[in-house]
């Protein structure tokens, strides 16, 4: 118990003068941004050159150089940064909004709360940087790869907030109305439940195109036992088994090919009940056949074996 109280005390003795270490750079980074020491080194800016040379994001960059002046009118937020009351983080938003008058007030409220609501209350007051605004619009992305192994799509992307927010409502919505199948009801299966919403949102958009060519897959299958592999057109090589799902739900084309791949055969784009059908499907099952499960709502009919080039019987599942 001793040498856990040793160590605490340690930690929050270098927590301090790490805090009057960051103050006292940031008196050096205003003094520094008047002198114009960027000028000649490749930047555009004081922020940037911060960037560049201390390998922190200009949005930070930007953040601490405002900080650095705003400080120098603020002395209680100063002295609650040095002295390690509060971290830096806290005290670069706060910085954005106290005033000489305010300051006292906020640092106290500041201490009893993350800093999260420090910097939500801090966009509240100054309204945000148009400039941000801009540059996250700019900076939008999203790119995709296959893995090494090619059985696992990576995804990665970036939107600004606005449209960021509508992207994360559609998937959260549409996530919470897929039903939770069995062993799946721990909270540790929120992220695959978000990775089914996307696939839902993607299925249901090919479905509505009406450029049947371009929206379908296209899979390419070798004759033979069904052992072979298959590929996707202009995509990975996938499992027999993948694609014998793959053309019992989705818009999905069979091109059917010799060792040379010379085609031998072409399969329908949709093996799909009709609407008719699917509605007796429902009336006969009572829903999603799936142990456990009985959803009504997102219940699709799928066939009992994978379908291939002949018919076989059908049943409801979600």
């Amino acid at each position: 118990m001793q040498q856990a109280s040793t160590l605490i005390d340690e930690m929050d003795d270098l927590h301090r003068r790490l805090s009057s270490g960051q103050l006292e750079l940031f008196r050096l980074i205003a003094d520094a941004d008047r002198h114009a020491a960027w000028k000649g080194a490749g930047a555009r800016d004081m922020a940037a050159w911060l960037s560049i040379r201390y390998g922190i994001s200009e949005w930070k960059a930007r953040r601490w150089v405002a900080a650095a002046y705003a400080l120098e009118a603020l002395p209680s937020l100063s002295d609650a940064l040095s002295s390690g009351r509060l971290g830096v983080d806290k005290a670069v938003e706060l910085a954005r909004f106290a005033q000489f008058e305010t300051e006292d007030g906020l640092i106290t409220w500041a201490t009893r709360v993350p800093v999260g609501a420090v910097r939500r209350r801090a966009d509240l007051e100054v309204g945000g940087s148009i400039d941000d605004v801009r540059d996250a619009e700019r900076q939008r992305f999203l790119t995709w790869w296959f893995s090494e192994d090619r059985t696992r799509l990576g995804l990665e992307g970036e939107l600004p907030v606005a449209e960021g927010s509508v992207v994360a409502r559609a998937i959260e919505r549409l996530a919470e109305k897929i039903p939770v199948m069995p062993g799946e009801e721990d909270r540790v299966f929120s992220s695959a439940r978000n990775a089914d919403a996307l696939v839902a949102l993607c299925s249901a958009k090919l479905a509505e195109d009406q450029d049947a060519d371009r929206a379908t897959v296209v899979v390419h299958v070798r004759a033979g036992d069904g052992t072979a592999g298959s590929d996707i057109d202009g995509g990975p090589v996938i499992h027999p088994e993948t694609a014998r799902r793959l053309l019992c739900e989705a818009r999905t084309q069979v091109v059917v090919e010799d060792g040379s791949a010379r085609p031998l055969g072409l399969g329908r784009i949709t093996r799909e009940p009709s609407a008719w059908m699917l509605r007796q499907l429902r009336y006969r099952d009572g829903g999603c056949t799936f142990p456990g499960c009985g959803s009504q709502r997102f219940a699709k009919a799928h066939h009992v074996v994978w379908c291939d080039r002949e018919e076989r019987p059908i049943s409801t599942t979600s």
